[in-house]
């Protein structure tokens, strides 16, 4: 099945809040010497100018499928080395200092599998650092699988694939990554992202998880969906008093250091 094409610009429409699990993630990295650094999922190259800052020396490389996105990083920082690949089957030129993966392991399965591997790629003294989204039973994906189940497209959404691993607990992931390292941290972090109204939530969504539906749609069908997804949102988020609705946003980290 044809994935959907990600939109760099949609996607960078909250940019900040995007990046700040990004931030965060990085900040928990142990400080070692980092001479090669592999921003995996590196997207519109957000994240890997955060690379690039703390690790100037270094060389650093994103890959990420989505020919769209690394299009987008090689416009934002040019001369640097990005290129597709299909992360599940992806190796490194060499073993790596770091890798590092902000929310882009939960649109890959098999983690049991996969980041053990990837703790294979990583010289001694290296960590493997992972955020993921840890969002499928909030009310904002509960309600895209509620409205893309209606009649009225089932045809058409039954081949969707929203190809999102349901992400295990900190448990699953320590004790899968605690015989490969000499130390691992797992925490959840839930943000509070103050969004413009419901309409802020189909917006932030539009960007990443609502894709599968929406690319299956014609136009009319979509803007039928997203108004029925928001009719579903409204019986769990209120706007305050100035508009906004709080976006509770939960995320699970992981830093290995082998």
């Amino acid at each position: 099945m044809t994935k959907p094409e990600w939109v760099p610009e949609q996607y960078l429409k909250f940019e900040d809040e995007r990046t700040r699990p990004a931030i965060d993630l990085l900040s928990a990295v142990p400080n070692h010497d980092v001479k090669f650094s592999v921003d995996l999922g590196c997207g519109p190259g957000n994240s890997t100018e955060l690379l690039l800052r703390r690790y100037p020396r270094a060389i650093v490389q994103g890959v990420d499928s989505s020919a769209e996105m690394i299009e987008k990083a090689k416009d934002r920082l040019p001369g640097y080395d990005f290129h597709t690949a299909d992360l599940d089957t992806w190796r490194p030129q060499g073993n790596a200092d770091l890798l590092y993966a902000n929310a882009v392991m939960q649109w890959l399965p098999d983690h049991d599998r996969l980041f053990p591997r990837l703790m294979g790629f990583l010289n001694a003294g290296g960590s493997l650092a992972i955020q993921m989204p840890d969002n499928l039973e909030e009310p904002t994906h509960v309600a895209m699988r509620k409205v893309a189940a209606d009649e009225i497209w089932a045809s058409k959404l039954g081949r969707a694939d929203p190809s999102r691993t349901k992400v295990g607990n900190a448990s699953f992931y320590y004790q899968l990554l605690r015989p490969l390292s000499q130390r691992v941290e797992v925490w959840r972090t839930t943000y509070n992202h103050p969004l413009q109204g419901l309409d802020g939530i189909v917006e932030w969504f539009k960007g990443s998880a609502l894709r599968p539906y929406l690319s299956l749609l014609d136009e009319q069908e979509r803007l039928l969906f997203l108004e029925k997804y928001k009719e579903c949102l409204s019986q769990s988020y209120q706007p305050m008093k100035d508009g906004i609705v709080l976006l509770p946003f939960p995320r699970i980290f992981i830093v290995a250091t082998r």
